[in-house]
């Protein structure tokens, strides 16, 4: 399974996802309405990524700890938004929980409940 397909699977697994394109790319939201996770395949750089929501203080404990799997994307980072590589070894359970923490930014408590 390639990388789009495994993230893929880990959004639309989440209550209410919605998968859409924006901006080019693949991206899911929560009742197709609030953006969490945004692939990125060389769309602003040549390298194959995902953006996606993230608490506060996570993207710079990330990018500070291990800017070799994580970046400040552009556009969002300003925001706090976190970057993920996925042209380097991935680890799948890392990204499972950046997406899900991703997911909890923007879920209502209701949804957000149904992962826990």
């Amino acid at each position: 399974m390639d990388s789009l397909e495994r993230l893929r699977e880990l959004c639309m697994g989440l209550p209410e996802a919605t998968e859409r394109p924006s901006h080019g790319e693949p991206a899911w939201f929560v009742r197709d309405k609030k953006l969490f996770v945004m692939f990125a395949d060389h769309h602003h750089d040549d390298r194959l990524a995902f953006w996606c929501a993230a608490p506060p203080g996570v993207q710079e404990a990330l990018v500070g700890s291990e800017p070799e799997r994580y970046f400040r994307p552009p556009y969002v980072g300003h925001r706090g938004w976190l970057g993920v590589y996925l042209d380097v070894d991935v680890d799948w359970d890392a990204v499972t929980e950046v997406v899900r923490d991703a997911y909890r930014q923007v879920a209502p408590k209701r949804l957000v409940a149904q992962l826990d």
